[in-house]
């Protein structure tokens, strides 16, 4: 029995902390900490079997009883925690990003090199996990459509955020479009080589108030020659639409929106459907659950984790380079980032 502590009682902190004491048998959370706890959160975690709910993290780190720790704290938070807990011997599993800096990330890297301890730390990419895009992904690896030319990734929200949300977020290239990012390596299974970006505040004048853009779309060279785009908006007003394409020299394989049902009624005054699930704790549950599976069963078989702290790198350098596109209006190369 792997023995947990989580980091952040906040909404994926409370997604993670179910997950493991209703679906995964083969680890338990024996300690979450938020320095906001309360009697509400107390009985919250009393509910789903976590014998300790503290304010301090630091309690977490010192057990000798806990293996791992999932860190659900705010981004800012990170990769400081992140080093702490490789200095106590934890294994980690850090939800994304690990850090809005390539130089705090790398000390994560750093951190990992010199410990003494053979860790895993996974990076919290909970996309490559959801059963549509593992679909897509497989049909890639196995030739199924030949060599991928182009690759096309949809993601909407159905709401914007707060704009007080977003001047701490990271903006969103680098909070929203980050899953994008990666999911377009994952499905091409390489890195990209340069980015242009186009932006616009289309959605919520408040947000480029805050300095940030709401409408997005990201042109990429993939390392193995594909091109990639992605077009992103913080509201699509049906729905959370999630949808990816590969198309290659042997055919194509694409992936649709989840939906409460696949239902569609069919009558004189029209044809009507479901309309997509609403958001990503609707969408992405069960692939919230595999990823941590995935995590637990790397510390058990002591076999490395299917995204790693590098993994976690790419897409936050990716981030910087749509931002500087953006910014100076032109394609930027991966390479520009310093890394």
């Amino acid at each position: 029995m792997i023995k947990v502590g989580i980091i952040g009682a906040g909404r994926i902190g409370k997604v993670h902390a179910t997950s493991i004491s209703t679906q995964i048998g083969n680890a338990k959370v024996k300690t979450i900490a938020d320095p906001f706890m309360n009697e509400e959160l107390e009985d919250w975690a009393k509910g789903v079997g976590i014998e300790h709910a503290i304010k301090d993290y630091q309690e977490i780190l010192a057990d000798p009883e806990i293996d791992a720790v999932l860190i659900c704290s705010p981004t800012d938070t990170h990769s400081s925690i992140s080093v702490e807990a490789i200095k106590a011997g934890k294994h980690i599993f850090c939800e994304k990003p690990i850090d809005l800096s390539v130089a705090k990330i790398k000390e994560v890297v750093q951190a990992l090199e010199e410990s003494k301890v053979k860790l895993k730390y996974q990076v919290g990419f909970n996309r490559r996990f959801d059963h549509n895009f593992e679909a897509v992904r497989e049909a890639v690896a196995e030739g199924k459509i030949g060599e991928p030319h182009i690759i096309k990734v949809t993601s909407r929200d159905p709401a914007p955020p707060p704009a007080e949300y977003v001047k701490s977020s990271g903006g969103m290239f680098l909070d929203m479009t980050i899953h994008d990012f990666d999911m377009v390596c994952f499905l091409a299974g390489c890195g990209v080589e340069e980015v242009y970006a186009k932006a616009a505040v289309l959605v919520d004048p408040e947000i480029g108030k805050a300095g940030d853009v709401d409408t997005a779309i990201v042109t990429m060279k993939m390392e193995n020659g594909a091109l990639a785009v992605i077009d992103n908006s913080r509201e699509a007003v049906y729905g959370y639409d999630q949808r990816a394409e590969v198309f290659g020299s042997k055919g194509m394989v694409a992936s649709s929106n989840d939906t409460a049902s696949s239902a569609v009624i069919s009558t004189t005054e029209g044809v009507t459907g479901e309309k997509p699930l609403y958001f990503f704790l609707e969408r992405y549950m069960d692939s919230f659950t595999k990823e941590v599976k995935c995590f637990i069963e790397a510390i058990e078989n002591d076999t490395e984790p299917p995204l790693g702290v590098l993994d976690g790198l790419k897409p936050v350098v990716i981030g910087l380079a749509a931002m500087k596109s953006v910014a100076e209006n032109r394609p930027v190369k991966i390479s520009e980032i310093e890394v």
